[in-house]
């Protein structure tokens, strides 16, 4: 990126393919595959730390060819997120990839109800006034908060957030847990909500039993939890050549999501003895604030702060944001079949956003009927086993509540 008349603009440049494929070598021991897991996990974690080369293309490919306890090897593709968020960098890898058992077929994601436009109808309008302004009214609180909680009020100090000074020099460590989507859709229907107010759920619920282990007190801290959304009015992922071409919206490339302040239910609440709780109280602060004006807002924020002050003052005003909430949730869409890259089957995908100023980082992907959730944990102050357990523990328990329901 060069600067041209005070304005910051990406170059074409040559790229050399040696520069960013990066082939580890670890110690020969082939006694067991849980062996190369620990070697994995500390090179994850040390390739997280590194910052990308300022001087070349930001972006590297590392290919791990040892086996693990769930693939015969690992390819990891580090990007900077200045290249794009995760609908464009996905949108990008499909494009590369091809389905495993006809290449010559489009990869189908899950499907998603739309709701029918309502035709203008003055009566409709008249009769729907109550709730358009009790919604604006909340729209202007939520807005109001959300600028309160990204420059001046800050979460509490609990198991899942340190706040510590040394961002730059700490350490994270990767891990991830998989549920089936039948039980996650189990829990949808007999509750009647959408699979993505369960995951919140189950997450928020997760971390709180974690939190219970670790600190008795922190079941009724104040803690908040960032839900990243995608502000593309586009219905599944695009090519890299559609992503990039100009349309009515403009273009779809690049980094274009608002944030949801959606606090964490506290287990001190008797109310929210019942795991439930934690999916119904999701469904109702999540789908509030999606059908506000809080999103667009935001997003009207973060551009009218990059236009007038500058891209720098919006990435402050985002890392703000972050260091003052507890955690962040980021959820991508996979494919339904299983995807190939160069004929060989992919057996897994997830991904990981490492740099930010929180403790804790949690991010959903589907893909082959199967839910990973992955955790970004601050090295020697998160047990990463512990919160696995808790969100295995989490799922049980909601549908062992949920079996008891009636639909």
């Amino acid at each position: 990126m060069d600067q041209f008349d005070g304005e910051k603009k990406w170059k074409k440049v040559e790229v050399n393919l040696e520069e960013h494929i990066k082939v580890p070598e670890f110690p020969s021991d082939k006694s067991s595959n849980s062996f190369y897991d620990e070697h994995l996990d500390d090179y994850m974690s040390k390739i997280a730390m590194e910052h990308l080369p300022q001087d070349r293309p930001l972006w590297e490919i590392h290919i791990i060819k040892y086996p693990t306890k769930n693939a015969a090897g690992t390819l990891v593709f580090k990007l900077h997120h200045a290249l794009g968020d995760g609908y464009s960098l996905m949108g990008a890898l499909l494009s590369c990839l091809e389905r495993a058992d006809n290449p010559s077929l489009p990869f189908t994601l899950p499907s998603s109800k739309i709701r029918p436009k309502s035709i203008f109808n003055t009566k409709a309008i008249i009769k729907r006034f109550p709730s358009i302004f009790s919604s604006t009214i909340w729209s202007m609180l939520d807005f109001g908060w959300s600028i309160l909680k990204s420059s001046m009020i800050e979460d509490d100090l609990t198991p899942i957030r340190s706040r510590a000074d040394d961002v730059k020099l700490r350490q994270i460590t990767i891990s991830n847990v998989s549920f089936t989507m039948e039980h996650i859709k189990e829990v949808k229907t007999r509750l009647g909500v959408s699979i993505n107010d369960v995951i919140a759920g189950l997450i928020f619920f997760g971390i709180r039993l974690y939190m219970l282990e670790v600190n008795k007190e922190s079941r009724k801290a104040n803690s908040t939890a960032l839900v990243l959304l995608n502000t593309r009015n586009i219905k599944g992922y695009k090519s890299v050549k559609e992503m990039v071409s100009k349309n009515n919206n403009g273009a779809a490339w690049g980094n274009q999501f608002a944030f949801l302040h959606v606090p964490i239910p506290e287990l001190n609440d008797p109310k929210f003895e019942n795991p439930l709780e934690f999916i119904w109280e999701a469904h109702k602060e999540i789908s509030r604030k999606k059908n506000s004006l809080v999103t667009p807002l935001t997003g009207m924020l973060l551009n009218m702060v990059k236009t007038l002050r500058g891209p720098e003052a919006a990435a402050r005003y985002v890392h703000s944001t972050l260091r003052n909430s507890s955690t962040t949730i980021s959820n991508i869409i996979g494919p339904v079949e299983q995807m190939a890259l160069a004929n060989h089957p992919v057996k897994g995908l997830y991904f990981m956003v490492v740099g930010p100023p929180e403790s804790l980082t949690v991010t959903i992907m589907s893909y082959m009927g199967k839910l990973r959730i992955a955790f970004g944990s601050e090295k020697d102050f998160i047990d990463k086993q512990k919160i696995k357990c808790c969100m295995e523990k989490s799922l049980e328990m909601i549908i062992k509540a949920s079996r008891k329901t009636s639909t």
